[in-house]
């Protein structure tokens, strides 16, 4: 096992408060659909950081009031080149990026002061993770559930392009960064690196994407991509996220072998994104009754931090979270 450092305390903490397990919020362009966002953008929900940061705002405290512990800032598919492409300069997508933290702290704050005053209130004053999508994410073609990433992209690649913007997101002050959707190994190579090299003094967790159940995307064994995790004491916590809930408690029993680290997950709600027609195919979707049961199975084979990830709502962490916090 790796040094673990004082980055922890504040998640640990929150994980302690919550009664051992701590509720992560849910889908994020899901929710801006229903208030009639349209997401189907290369900047994905990052576009609404543009056109109208008060949904943005509004989303965060509809999870919130949901009973969210940490709140997962809308920056998953915001980077630096990214904006660039669409035209504004680096100074504008800096402040973007700025933005999606700052939102999620004033939400957390004036939700937070409301509730403190209330007697007997069921709520922790949540963190604000800030979230670091994959390499695969900015390419916006499915390569995040792939892991292929070409001959062209090396360790130094895969640092040069998340640098930037993690050094921003941290600037912004998130109490926490959610690496996401990490395809394979040596994006999670990159990314211990780069913690690091930048000499964060954050918690942070780092989350893989699974197509099989079984091996990150790329086929490289969860084994391998732990091995690496395992040596940084940068990194507190270690899951999976966007995969299909039915995969996710033999990966959690799996992972528990693997490490001793916190294991985070929050998977989709069972349907399937296909990058390339960019669309949602029909599947078998979990209703928030079974999500819910899913919530406690997950927690009793070992997961500290469970939420929802693409198509779960504010009525599916509200499950969670009432069936989770019953219990503690």
């Amino acid at each position: 096992m790796g040094k673990e450092n004082t980055t922890a305390s504040s998640l640990d903490d929150l994980i302690e408060k919550a009664g051992g397990c701590a509720v992560i919020d849910g889908g994020f362009a899901t929710q801006l659909e229903t208030h009639g966002a349209s997401i189907n953008d290369p900047l994905w929900s990052a576009l609404y950081l543009i056109k109208q940061p008060h949904l943005v705002k509004r989303v965060h405290l509809e999870y919130l009031e949901a009973g969210a512990d940490i709140l997962v800032t809308s920056s998953y598919q915001a980077t630096i080149p990214g904006f660039l492409s669409r035209g504004l300069s680096i100074e504008e997508a800096e402040s973007l990026l700025e933005k999606s933290v700052t939102l999620a702290v004033e939400a957390r704050d004036k939700f937070w002061d409301a509730v403190k005053k209330v007697p007997g209130h069921n709520y922790n004053r949540a963190l604000v993770a800030a979230s670091i999508g994959s390499y695969g994410a900015y390419l916006a073609d499915g390569s995040e559930y792939s892991g292929n990433y070409g001959p062209g992209v090396d360790l130094e690649k895969l640092k040069d392009f998340h640098r930037r913007r993690l050094q921003v997101l941290v600037e912004s002050g998130p109490d926490l960064l959610a690496f996401e959707t990490i395809p394979n190994k040596l994006e999670a190579q990159a990314l211990v690196e780069l913690l690091e090299e930048e000499n964060i003094q954050i918690p942070s967790w780092i989350c893989f994407s699974s197509v099989d159940g079984e091996n990150a995307p790329s086929g490289e064994s969860f084994k391998e991509c732990l091995d690496i995790i395992n040596k940084s004491g940068k990194v507190n916590a270690v899951g999976i996220n966007c995969a299909p809930p039915q995969f996710v408690e033999n990966l959690i029993c799996y992972f528990k072998e693997l490490t001793k680290k916190a294991i985070v997950v929050y998977p989709n709600s069972g349907e399937v994104w296909d990058g390339r027609a960019k669309k949602w195919l029909p599947s078998k979707c979990l209703g928030d009754g079974k999500f819910e049961s899913f919530a406690t199975r997950w927690r009793d084979s070992g997961a500290k931090l469970i939420g929802g990830c693409c198509r779960t709502t504010p009525s599916t962490i509200q499950a969670v979270s009432k069936v989770l916090k019953e219990r503690s």
